[in-house]
C-alpha cells in the first residue's frame, strides 16, 4: 500500500474521524507545526479535511487570533518548543485560545514533557491526548524523509557528541513510527563499515521493542518475518548524489530551480508567471518522472495524440507549445489535462536546454570516471586528459567541477595532496569551497593515497549491460543492488549484519523485555487514553532503506525499479532518509560539515 495512502488513513481515522464521532463541535480548528503541516500537505487534500469538520488551519508557531468558542485539534511534534506553546495557549484560565484541545502526538511524548503538560492549566482543557506515531513526512509512495537536514551535520562533523546522541534519539523514534505505521516489527540490518550506523540501529531496535509489547500484533501476517530495515550512512556511496543524472525527475531537480517540488517558469505567451506542484497527483508527472529524458518528449507526445484521438481534437505528430495553447481555447473542458501536458513539454525543453549547453560533456566525463571504462567498456589509462580541459573551462561552475575532482579521487582510491592542489588551482576553486573536497574523508572517502589506510569494503556490483542502453547513463546506484541482494537474501552479513539477537526469522527477540516500559508509557495517559486502531496490512514482507545523511533522486528511481522489475516477488519496498538531496545540496552539505568541527 502507497506510503502517503497509508498516512493519509491514519490521520483521517485516527485523528479527524474519531472526533468527528464524538457528541461536540460540528466544526474544528486543526494546529499544526511544521512537520505535521508538511505531512498533511503531502497526503491529504483540503477538501478532504473540510468535510471531516476542519473550518481552519492554522500555524502553531504564527500568533493566532483567540477563538474561545471553537475546539482546536493541536497535530503537533513532541517536543519542548512546541508543547510550551501549546501550555501558553491555556495558561490564563479567563482567556483561553480555544474552548477545548484536542492533542495528538506525532510520536512518543517524552516524561518530562508530558509531567508539564500534566501539571499546567492547559490540562483542565485538553480533552484528548494521544500520539499518533507518524512522524516523517510521506514524500511519495515509496518514499519518506525525517524532514531534518541539520541531521547531516551532526552526524559526520567531529565535535557534536552532545547533540548527536540527542538526534539518533529523534531519529530513532521518527523510524520507529514508520514502521508503526506500516505495522511492521522488522528485523534490522546495518552497515558495518561506519560504526556510527550500530548506535541508529539499536536505538531503532529500543524503540521499536516498545512499540511492539504496546501492539503485539506489530509485526505479525503470512512472511512478515522477513521483513528488514537496513541502517545505511550516505559514505556507503558518494557517487550517486555527484553525478548528473538523466532520468526526468533527477535532471529537473539537479539543473532547474524547483523549490519545494514547485516548478516555476515563463509561460510562451506574455502572461504572468506559471507555477505547478510536481508530485503525484499529477498522473503525467508521475508516469514520466524515472524515464528518460531522451524518452520523456515523445513520451509526452504520444500521450497527447492518443488523448486528442480520443477527443476527437486533432494533433500533429509533434506537439508544440502554440499548438498545445490553441487546443486549449478550442475544447475549454479539458484545459487541466492540456495544461498538464503543456507543462511537462515545457519542463523537458528546460531541462535538455540546461543539457545542451554543456551538462552533456560533463556527463561523458563523468561516467568515465564512475564507471572505469569507457562507453565500449574499455579500461580509461589516462583520466586526466579528459577531466584537465573541463577543469579549464570558465564556462563550467565551480561546483561542477569540484563534482569531477570529487568522482576523480573516488575512482583512483585518493591521490597525492600534490596532485589535489594542483587540481584545485587549475579548476580556480574558490577557497569556500575547498571544504567540500577536504570534508569528503569525514563520509569515510580517502582523499590522499595512503598505503597504511584500511579501504571501506563495499558490496559486489552488478553486471547490468542489458539495462543500461545510453552511454551518459552506464552507473547504477549501489542501493539498487542492495536492495536485491536483500530481497533474494544474499546481502552480505558481514558488510550488511543483523543487530545481535534478530534475523529474518519468525523469532521476536528483546520484545518481552522492555513491554512493562511501553505498558507504562501508555497507562499514563488515563483517561486520555484510547485504544489504537490498527490498519489493513498487506501481505509479504517489507524492506525499508534508511540513508542517514540524504537520499538523491535517483536512489529514489531505484526504489521503484526495483519493484517494477521484480512483479513476482511480493515484497515492498520503501526508501527514505534524514533529508532529500540534490547534488548542489549534497556539496553544500559538505562544504558545511567543517563550520561545526572542534
Amino acid at each position: 500500500m502507497a506510503l502517503k495512502a497509508v498516512v493519509e488513513q491514519r490521520i483521517l481515522k485516527d485523528v479527524l474521524y474519531s472526533l468527528r464521532e464524538k457528541k461536540g463541535a460540528k466544526w474544528r480548528v486543526l494546529v499544526v507545526d511544521n512537520l505535521s503541516m508538511r505531512i498533511i500537505s503531502s497526503c491529504c487534500k483540503m477538501k478532504t479535511i473540510t468535510e471531516a469538520g476542519i473550518t481552519l488551519v492554522e500555524d502553531l508557531m504564527k500568533k493566532r487570533e483567540p477563538l474561545r468558542n471553537v475546539e482546536a485539534i493541536y497535530l503537533i511534534q513532541p517536543t519542548e518548543k512546541s508543547v510550551k506553546i501549546l501550555v501558553d495557549d491555556f495558561k490564563e484560565p479567563l482567556n483561553p485560545q480555544y474552548k477545548v484541545a484536542h492533542v495528538f502526538f506525532t510520536g512518543a511524548c517524552p516524561d518530562q514533557l508530558f509531567s508539564e503538560v500534566c501539571k499546567s492549566a492547559a490540562s483542565k482543557y485538553i480533552k484528548t491526548l494521544k500520539e499518533i506515531n507518524i512522524a516523517f513526512l510521506p514524500y511519495e509512495s515509496q518514499v519518506f524523509s525525517l524532514d531534518s537536514p541539520e541531521s547531516f551535520n551532526i552526524f559526520f562533523s567531529t565535535g557534536r557528541s552532545p547533540q548527536r546522541a540527542a538526534m539518533i534519539e529523534r531519529v530513532a523514534e521518527q523510524i520507529a513510527t514508520i514502521c508503526a505505521t506500516l505495522g511492521e516489527y522488522p528485523a534490522i540490518r546495518y552497515r558495518s563499515e561506519c560504526d556510527k550506523n550500530l548506535e541508529v540501529a539499536q536505538a531503532i531496535q529500543s524503540k521499536l521493542d516498545a512499540y511492539k509489547a504496546d501492539t503485539p500484533t506489530m509485526g505479525e501476517g503470512p512472511e512478515k518475518h522477513r521483513s528488514q530495515l537496513l541502517v545505511i550512512d550516505r559514505g556507503f556511496d558518494v557517487v550517486t548524489p555527484l553525478l548528473h543524472e538523466l532520468t526526468y525527475q533527477a535532471m529537473a531537480y539537479d539543473l532547474l530551480s524547483i523549490e519545494n517540488d514547485v516548478y516555476r517558469y515563463e509561460p510562451s505567451n506574455t502572461g504572468p508567471e506559471a507555477e505547478v506542484l510536481l508530485d503525484e497527483n499529477d498522473e503525467l508527472w508521475s508516469s514520466l518522472r524515472h524515464q528518460h529524458i531522451a524518452q520523456v518528449s515523445a513520451q509526452i507526445t504520444g500521450k497527447l495524440k492518443k488523448f486528442a484521438k480520443e477527443k476527437k481534437m486533432g494533433s500533429g505528430d509533434k506537439a508544440t507549445m502554440r499548438e498545445l495553447s490553441m487546443m486549449m481555447k478550442k475544447m475549454p473542458q479539458y484545459q487541466k489535462v492540456l495544461k498538464q501536458y503543456s507543462t511537462q513539454l515545457r519542463l523537458a525543453e528546460d531541462c535538455m536546454k540546461q543539457f545542451q549547453s554543456g551538462v552533456d560533456k560533463l556527463c561523458q566525463v563523468e561516467q568515465d570516471l564512475a564507471v572505469g571504462t569507457d562507453a565500449d567498456g574499455d579500461k580509461i589509462r589516462d583520466q586526466m586528459r579528459n577531466i584537465v580541459p573541463i577543469l579549464l573551462n570558465q564556462k563550467i561552475s565551480a561546483y561542477d567541477k569540484v563534482r569531477i575532482i570529487l568522482l576523480y579521487i573516488v575512482g583512483r582510491q585518493g591521490i597525492s595532496e600534490e596532485n589535489l592542489n594542483k587540481l584545485i588551482q587549475h579548476a580556480q576553486i574558490p577557497e569556500p569551497e575547498r571544504p567540500i573536497v577536504d570534508n569528503m574523508k569525514l563520509l569515510g572517502v580517502q582523499i590522499y593515497q595512503d598505503s597504511k589506510l584500511r579501504r571501506q569494503k563495499q558490496v559486489d556490483r552488478k553486471e547490468r549491460i542489458t539495462e543500461n542502453t545510453y552511454q551518459l547513463s552506464r552507473w547504477t546506484p549501489v542501493i539498487k543492488d542492495v536492495m536485491e541482494y536483500a530481497m533474494n537474501d544474499s546481502l552480505d552479513s558481514k558488510l550488511y549484519p543483523f543487530l545481535s539477537g534478530r534475523s529474518n526469522s519468525s523469532s521476536y527477540g528483546g520484545s518481552a523485555a522492555r513491554s512493562s516500559d511501553a505498558e507504562s508509557r501508555s497507562a499514563r495517559y488515563g483517561h486520555w487514553h484510547k485504544d489504537k486502531n490498527t490498519l489493513d496490512r498487506k501481505s509479504g514482507p517489507r524492506l525499508i532503506v534508511f540513508v542517514l545523511g540524504g537520499v538523491s533522486y535517483s536512489e529514489m528511481r531505484a526504489a521503484a525499479e526495483v519493484t517494477r522489475e521484480n512483479p513476482k516477488k511480493s515484497w515492498e519496498i520503501y526508501v527514505g532518509s534524514t533529508h532529500l538531496l540534490t547534488p548542489e545540496a549534497f556539496l553544500s552539505d559538505l562544504r558545511d560539515l567543517r563550520a561545526v568541527e572542534g
